[in-house]
Parts: structure tokens; sequence; C-alpha cells
């Protein structure tokens, strides 16, 4: 496991694709705004889908042209904390970030020609 720290509270292992093919860059904007999430919340936030491999996008059924293939997007988990109320802050403090609303986590990305949203839940 990398444990190269790319902000204060995360490490590049967490953002890294999930089939273990090495795919671990991730744009420096994305981890701002969930390190920004991190601070502004105080508690843990779990990274459950950062970068992915195209063979592992299309393994999970991602977007055919998916922010993550091209490592700038996380869906996340604030603990204890809503999803709704992670992507309702992330849209206040971050307009040009782009959101996808989920039942059990929050989509965030830093496109460009951003902002997209959606709702998925």
């Amino acid at each position: 496991m990398d444990t190269t720290r790319v902000s204060p509270n995360f490490l590049r292992s967490e953002f890294a694709c999930q089939c273990g093919c090495g795919f671990d860059t991730v744009d420096v904007s994305t981890i701002e705004v969930v390190q920004a999430v991190r601070d502004h919340f105080g508690v843990p936030v779990t990274i459950n889908s950062g970068c992915r491999c195209p063979e592992h996008n299309r393994a999970v059924g991602g977007a055919e042209h998916s922010q993550h293939v091209l490592a700038r997007a996380a869906d996340i988990a604030v603990r204890g904390v809503s999803p709704d109320t992670v992507h309702d802050w992330i849209a206040e403090q971050y307009p040009s970030a782009s959101l996808g609303r989920y039942r059990t986590f929050t989509h965030v990305d830093t496109r460009t020609g951003g902002p997209a949203r959606w709702d998925n839940r």
C-alpha cells in the first residue's frame, strides 16, 4: 500500500483504482475539494471510488466518459453526515465542482466545462 500523502488527511492509495492496476494519480483540484470536506466536517472521509482504469470503469458500470478514468473524480462518504448535506456544502463552497447525489455517497469531480449536476438517489 502506498503511504504517500497527497494532502494532510489522505494517502495516494485511497484514490487508487480498486482493480490493483496501479492507477493512482489524482487531480490536485479534486484532492483540494475532498480535503476541504474533511476539514469542514472534522470527521473521516472515505473514498469509495477514486481513479478507475478503463477496464475497471467498465466492470463497475461507470459512465463511458467518466471523470474517474481521467483521475478527476471521487465518490465520498463522510462519517455521520448525510450525502445530501455533503453535496449541498460542496455546491456552496465550490460552485464549479460537478456533483452527483447518491443514496450512500456524494460524487465530486473537477471536470473541464463543468459543473454537471445529477441526482441518482
